[in-house]
């Protein structure tokens, strides 16, 4: 149940990091309602992970997919196109999380 409930996590922190530019600096109630719920739905999630799974590898597997996640939606939604090094830098993230996932003694599987 905790990856479904960190899979529920990353989702919400994606939703809520993708509004924030649509808020225009909270100046729109909308899109800043979306912020603030997803990130509150986002952290409670989290701190149900961690129940199960060490905060390092959870913050890790968060952090990674989030940034994958984000950097996916500015590219359909905004229409930001990331250059070589950004994608090699995210490629790298995604490695690491993979290895900590396939490797570390400590993730719990």
């Amino acid at each position: 149940m905790a990856f479904v409930y960190l899979a529920l996590a990353i989702v919400a922190e994606v939703v809520a990091t993708s509004a924030l530019k649509a808020t225009h600096g909270f100046t729109r109630l909308g899109p800043s309602l979306v912020v603030v719920i997803g990130y509150a739905i986002a952290f409670y999630m989290l701190a149900l992970v961690l129940r199960t799974i060490p905060v390092g590898i959870a913050y890790a597997i968060w952090a990674g997919l989030g940034i994958v996640l984000v950097a996916l939606v500015g590219v359909l939604v905004y229409g930001q196109r990331p250059d070589l090094p950004a994608v090699l830098g995210i490629g790298l993230i995604v490695a690491g999380v993979v290895v900590i996932q396939l490797f570390s003694r400590m993730s719990a599987h």
